[in-house]
């Protein structure tokens, strides 16, 4: 029995990392949160940080879920999700992206989309395969990729191309060990989106190397001046397809934890198995609460668009004005500037504004090949927000610049 406070003290600090999974070890914490967690709790901090929308979820959302709880609907539902909402998910994608999804065995509600692409590639991955992944990208997809015992194989993506995948530099990383490619489109952290044209190419890679393909469609709503086009859509490609998305960014549930994922009926039902031994099923007031947002969430959801749209230009704008080259964003919700002129790498940047003009933005190196030399900002915030960091930002521009001219 241990009697005093130094021998208490001494046994907490005896090191258990021994223990621990040597790729767990190998693995390093989210770049992003990093970020975040350095900024909290400073009220002079802007945070561009982290990708989560500055409106409340609806109120008819929320009383939605409220009244559910009212009602006493606590319990477990189906371990795919509720049947209405699963039918409420497929016809969402068929109106919106012309996708046809058998809600009762094609569909599957998980813990947001996270848990979905988790799911999917663990039903997928045998040791050793290669996962091709487009970067910059989601900061998640390898470690999943590594912990499901898969290969990550990045593929670098360049501003001059908008950051699109191309047929060419797809092609150029497969090997005989490919089996899953991942894409998310609208970008994150980029904004680039795909068009049909663009896509086209692609699923001929794809279905000539006999790839499977996890697409993260999580931003699918936001985009500006075209319509987003799944994936799935192109001819050949749904059977081989796993589409994942949630409630999140559209809807501005980021908290609720609802995404879902849709496929080929083999591949669900793959992916359910691990669902229900992990989680048993997703968060029933969560699931009563998204069914709302798709049947009568459509207007707040346009709205909240619409100001993204306005912030988008805002921010390009200045940061344009600031000294930095900037692509303009089709998709998402975030700008991702080129800061290569400033002398600074991604890391430093984003370090000396963090710490000399207190705004919070995430290094591009955190999302893989192609990220260094580039910001993340996300300009889901207010436009009095956005333009006082863009203030900032110009002014530690203009302090670079003359930090080079004194060292010349």
């Amino acid at each position: 029995m241990i009697t005093n406070k130094t021998q208490l003290a001494g046994e907490q600090s005896k090191s258990m990392t021994s223990y621990l999974s040597p790729l767990v070890q190998q693995i390093q914490p989210s770049g992003i949160r990093r970020f975040f967690d350095m900024a909290a709790g400073s009220k002079d901090i802007i945070s561009l940080g982290v990708g989560e929308p500055d409106f409340k979820t609806p109120w008819h959302v929320r009383e939605a879920c409220v009244y559910s709880l009212e009602r006493g609907f606590t319990g477990y539902t189906s371990n795919a999700g509720m049947p209405e909402l699963r039918e409420g998910i497929a016809n969402y994608l068929h109106t919106r992206f012309n996708l046809d999804y058998d809600p009762a065995n094609q569909i599957i509600a998980t813990i947001g989309g996270s848990e979905a692409i988790d799911l999917a590639l663990r039903a997928l991955i045998s040791p050793g395969d290669e996962i091709l992944i487009p970067e910059p990208c989601y900061i998640s997809y390898s470690p999943i990729t590594s912990i499901g015992g898969g290969v990550p194989v990045g593929i670098e993506t360049f501003g001059k191309d908008r950051f699109k995948l191309t047929a060419e530099g797809l092609e150029a990383k497969i090997t005989p060990r490919s089996k899953i490619l991942i894409l998310c489109y609208p970008s994150n952290p980029t904004g680039a989106i795909m068009s049909r044209e663009d896509w086209e190419p692609i699923a001929k890679v794809v279905e000539k190397h006999d790839l499977i393909v996890i697409s993260d469609e999580i931003y699918a709503e936001l985009t500006y001046g075209s319509n987003h086009v799944s994936f799935a859509s192109l001819p050949g490609m749904m059977d081989r397809t796993i589409l994942v998305s949630g409630f999140s960014k559209a809807f501005a549930m980021t908290g609720w934890r609802l995404g879902y994922a849709c496929g080929h009926p083999d591949l669900i039902a793959a992916m359910l198995k691990i669902h229900q031994y992990t989680v048993m099923c997703a968060p029933s007031m969560g699931q009563v609460a998204a069914l709302e947002a798709l049947t009568n969430g459509m207007e707040e959801k346009d709205r909240m668009v619409d100001s993204y749209n306005q912030r988008r230009r805002l921010i390009v704008k200045g940061l344009r004005d600031a000294g930095l080259e900037c692509h303009e964003p089709q998709g998402a919700f975030y700008a991702f500037p080129s800061i290569a002129g400033t002398g600074l790498t991604s890391d430093e940047f984003a370090q000396r504004l963090l710490r000399e003009f207190r705004v919070a933005a995430v290094p591009g190196s955190v999302f893989g090949l192609g990220g260094e030399g580039y910001l993340r900002c996300s300009y889901a915030t207010s436009v009095s927000q956005l333009n006082e960091a863009l203030e900032r930002i110009g002014a530690f521009v203009a302090l670079l610049k003359k930090e080079k001219e004194i060292k010349a």
